[in-house]
């Protein structure tokens, strides 16, 4: 995947309606007091991108400032996305996951992970979610409890998934399954595991490489009555993506998410950065023959949601080293894969293959009908339109009725 640093210019206005907090109690761990985001924002990835083949990064992003720096913040930039705002925009209060498990598979370790998560769940009043209480597991991918070496990307990225899974289904179990490496085999092989964990109904997979065949690798995400999703990358319109492009899991695209004074109380459009295409290997989902995506084999994505740093990117409480850790606001389609895992574990059905849910459901979820990833040959692989298109699948959640 091309690495590149992302510009994002973000309004006055978009500033004050994105943000749903001013955060005033202080999180232990952080340092310095925070400097104020201001207009004309930039963001960057936190993986560092791989050219090695069968290999993947992580598609988290962070805002940073015009040194290309997330100062360190004692409290969570005001212009992030809650928990309550999470969950009002996709209609999701009132539900409950029951005691199901969500999965996130990440590579490298974390070394304070439930510590950080545990400052992220204080900040915004959620229950605390602790090994000692049975809420958090954390497992290498073999099921072992000998963790991977740390890698600062990685652990940014296991922090957005945590904290989005917390925000979204608060009463969500997570269990965390650390892959030895970001290789596509190590990754695999940690979601063979996560399924097999007790509870798990969804496994997040914030992390793409380049296009690849479910022949080789698909059975490593083949798990009926587990809701499997991954994300479709940062990079805008670029083909296909695994394992979002596999037959197998739900590939989530990205949109832009603000406050808006209509019925809803929410506007979304298309991330410019969110990933679209075609796979050139992998079958084509038979709850999509009707909806005209342009693709002769597997087209992504299927369903969306907030992914943009600036507009309805998350605070989030993340490392910056094996030791520290502060607040910043993170984005990616990296953010999207976790918010509807946990959907999926709010709705409590995962029948089946999941993927084909919203295609059967698609009135039960919000449209996404303006904005472009790019340039494309096929219409509806690069531009937002009713019904089906590239960037944003079938719409975003409006409640948890397409899953």
């Amino acid at each position: 995947m091309r690495q590149r640093i992302l510009v994002s210019a973000l309004s006055a206005g978009a500033l004050a309606v994105v943000g749903l907090t001013a955060a005033v109690s202080s999180a232990s761990g952080a340092v310095a007091a925070p400097t104020p985001y201001t207009a004309g924002k930039h963001s960057a990835k936190v993986c560092s991108a791989t050219k090695a083949a069968h290999t993947a990064a992580c598609n988290a992003i962070k805002l940073v400032n015009d040194k290309g720096v997330a100062p360190a913040s004692t409290t969570p930039p005001a212009t992030g996305l809650t928990p309550t705002g999470l969950r009002d925009a996709y209609k999701l209060n009132g539900l409950s996951a029951g005691g199901r498990t969500v999965a996130i598979v990440d590579a490298y370790g974390y070394p304070n992970l439930e510590r950080d998560l545990g400052v992220y769940r204080s900040q915004f009043g959620l229950s605390a979610c602790t090994t000692a209480n049975g809420c958090l597991k954390v497992i290498n991918q073999t099921g072992g409890t000998s963790l991977p070496r740390f890698n600062v990307g990685w652990a940014g990225e296991q922090a957005l998934d945590v904290d989005a899974v917390s925000a979204a289904a608060p009463d969500a179990k997570i269990v965390v399954v650390q892959a030895n490496s970001a290789s596509f085999a190590d990754l695999g092989a940690a979601v063979v595991t996560a399924s097999k964990q007790p509870g798990v109904v969804a496994i997040s997979n914030s992390y793409g490489g380049g296009d690849a065949s479910d022949a080789t690798y698909g059975s490593y995400y083949n798990h009926p009555g587990i809701a499997v999703t991954a994300s479709t990358g940062d990079d805008g319109y670029q083909g296909g993506s695994y394992p979002a492009s596999s037959s197998y899991t739900t590939a989530v695209g990205g949109t832009s998410l603000v406050a808006a004074s209509n019925t809803r109380g929410w506007s979304e459009s298309v991330w410019d950065g969110a990933g679209s295409g075609c796979s050139t290997y992998n079958t084509a989902l038979s709850g999509a023959s009707s909806f005209d995506t342009g693709c002769s084999k597997r087209a992504m994505a299927d369903v969306s949601a907030a992914a943009d740093p600036s507009k309805g990117g998350m605070a989030i409480y993340y490392p910056t080293s094996k030791t520290a850790s502060t607040w910043a606001q993170f984005g990616g389609t990296s953010e999207a894969a976790p918010i509807i895992a946990s959907v999926y574990a709010l709705s409590g059905n995962t029948a089946g293959y999941a993927n084909a849910l919203p295609y059967a459901h698609p009135g039960s979820l919000f449209d996404v009908t303006s904005g472009s990833n790019g340039s494309c040959p096929t219409t509806q692989w690069c531009n937002a339109r009713a019904g089906w298109d590239g960037p944003t699948g079938l719409g975003t959640p409006n409640g948890a009725g397409a899953f």
